[in-house]
């Protein structure tokens, strides 16, 4: 069945990155979550480090490093945050430029719908591809947060370990 004839058609383009807009929104709420979360140990951690006098000490040079990886780790997040925010527009553009094209289906309109058709597809492959790049740096920031309390842990482990 053609798209000019099948009204499920126009529906799917408007509908699709409609649902995507709405998991982006989600995205970007877990995120700004997760982005407050570092903040916050990037600034309990300046706090401890401004606290000593001794920033040579194992315990400050130790913070020190995870002050650095919570900077890294909120720059990640920030970035994630950023392409999260393009696609949120990118799949609300998709779905007004679809329904614009289904509105001019009807009058004929050629060379305008093939236009609007391959404006709709390129806005919606930047929302894509801004998705995909969120979510691959989320990932890799969860990576180096994870590796920071493998690392703590460790230090924990050795300690509490019984000397020979």
């Amino acid at each position: 069945m053609q798209a000019a004839v099948n009204p499920f058609a126009a529906l799917s383009l408007i509908v699709a990155p409609a649902v995507l807009t709405s998991a982006s929104s989600l995205l970007v709420m877990s995120t700004s979550n997760r982005f407050a979360r570092a903040v916050d140990r990037g600034r309990e951690l300046a706090r401890q480090l401004e606290g000593t006098s001794e920033l040579s000490s194992p315990e400050s040079v130790r913070r020190l490093g995870e002050l650095a990886t919570a900077e890294r780790r909120s720059l990640m997040i920030l970035s994630a945050l950023r392409s999260f925010y393009v696609a949120i527009g990118g799949f609300a553009s998709a779905t007004f430029v679809s329904l614009i094209g289904a509105l001019l289906v009807p009058l004929g309109h050629g060379t305008a719908i093939r236009l609007v058709e391959a404006l709709a597809l390129l806005v919606g492959l930047v929302a894509v591809g801004a998705l995909v790049h969120g979510s691959f740096v989320l990932v890799q920031e969860t990576r180096i947060a994870f590796q920071v309390l493998q690392a703590r842990a460790a230090k924990i482990q050795r300690r509490a370990a019984p000397r020979p």
